[in-house]
């Protein structure tokens, strides 16, 4: 009858039994000359009721419901028996009666079998009780029943509806949460692509612009190749990852290994026609991912110079410390205006900033027409 009842419901049906049925007993104890054979049978009763109670609230097993009602309406019974002869404890019989079996409508009142046994129950419960009564109490009786028993089925009604709309915002929410989970999975992943595109296909695409020029034949024509490779992967539906420009991990299933260094990128840019002046820490210790963005924004930054400066020569200078890796690179080129930049340009927003955001870092970019660009990155351990 309470099989797969809101757990609300039957907490509240405990609270409320023990609450009547509590004040049934208190009435009983303070309602003076009481026959000790009543008290010696009404005590275990109440004790059977409380327990049942406190079973229904933990247990969505029938059997509770069936031993509380069952020992409630014994004892309502037995105090109807003795209440034209002692009228005090008639508050005690219409507590146990109207509150500490009307709590059961609470949980019976969600399906049609409960509402047949609950139907049953006050039926018998309401003819023990007037049986026994005079015709002005059993007024005060029928009151008392239909006001705490209607009661009782509405807190359970109300509990339903409560949850049930409950569930609905839930279930909306989760709706709102996993489409926005999912436009933010596809930006990242789009943002992923034109980073990619831009460290690889288009940076050898930019070198062919220029004929290749300070940058040797062999390791152009390599480059290219690569960046074939890539397009047709692209194009099958894999999804590589970079680890520089000109080189990438087409191996989707693990994590991308770092094997880029310092001296991989001093070398790189040698052949590039930069000559890049190196300060501080030869190279950086961090976890793989962010190591791997640092290195990429650092190379990124180089590349910058090397197509919009201007110059032949850069400096950079790396300092570590606990906290995390800093890089500041420097050149005495052309400069920009910071402010003028082109959104839809990604080799400063997506391909540095953007990501060493991604992984918790920063990039402060400093640059004027004249007066040559500095920018510092900064990633944590």
């Amino acid at each position: 009858m309470i099989r797969r009842q809101e757990p609300l419901l039957r907490t509240a049906a405990w609270v409320e039994g023990w609450v009547f049925t509590l004040s049934s007993l208190v009435c009983l104890a303070i309602a003076g000359t009481v026959p000790g054979y009543v008290i010696a049978i009404a005590l275990p009763l109440y004790a059977v009721m409380l327990l049942g109670y406190l079973m229904v609230g933990r247990s969505s097993a029938t059997l509770w419901v069936v031993v509380s009602t069952v020992a409630g309406l014994a004892l309502s019974g037995l105090l109807g028996s003795v209440v034209a002869e002692y009228p005090a404890i008639l508050s005690a019989l219409l507590l146990v009666s109207g509150g500490g079996i009307g709590a059961m409508a609470i949980v019976l009142q969600g399906s049609v079998s409960g509402r047949v046994y609950l139907t049953a129950v006050f039926l018998v419960n309401l003819a023990i009780a007037l049986s026994s009564m005079t015709s002005d109490e059993a007024v005060q009786a029928l009151t008392i029943f239909i006001v705490s028993w209607s009661v009782n089925a509405l807190v359970g009604i109300w509990i339903t509806d409560s949850v049930r709309r409950a569930r609905d915002r839930i279930a909306r929410l989760g709706a709102v949460h996993r489409a926005e989970r999912w436009a933010s999975e596809l930006e990242a992943e789009r943002r992923r692509s034109a980073r990619l595109l831009h460290d690889t296909v288009l940076a050898t695409l930019t070198l062919l612009a220029h004929s290749g020029r300070g940058v040797d034949p062999d390791a152009l024509r390599v480059q290219a190749s690569d960046d074939a490779v890539l397009l047709r992967q692209l194009r099958q539906g894999e999804t590589p990852t970079p680890r520089s420009s000109g080189t990438y991990n087409l191996r989707t299933d693990q994590a991308p290994p770092v094997t880029q260094s310092i001296k991989a990128l001093q070398q790189r840019f040698k052949r590039r026609g930069l000559t890049v002046h190196w300060h501080g820490d030869g190279d950086v210790t961090l976890p793989p991912v962010v190591r791997s963005a640092f290195l990429l924004s650092l190379g990124e930054c180089l590349e910058n110079v090397r197509r919009h400066a201007q110059v032949d020569e850069a400096d950079v200078t790396i300092t570590q410390d606990a906290g995390g890796v800093r890089a500041m690179v420097t050149d005495s080129g052309v400069g920009f205006e910071t402010d003028g930049v082109d959104s839809a340009r990604l080799g400063l927003a997506e391909s540095v900033v953007a990501r060493l955001r991604d992984v918790g870092g920063n990039a402060r970019i400093f640059s004027a027409p004249g007066a040559g660009t500095t920018v510092v990155l900064e990633v944590p351990r």
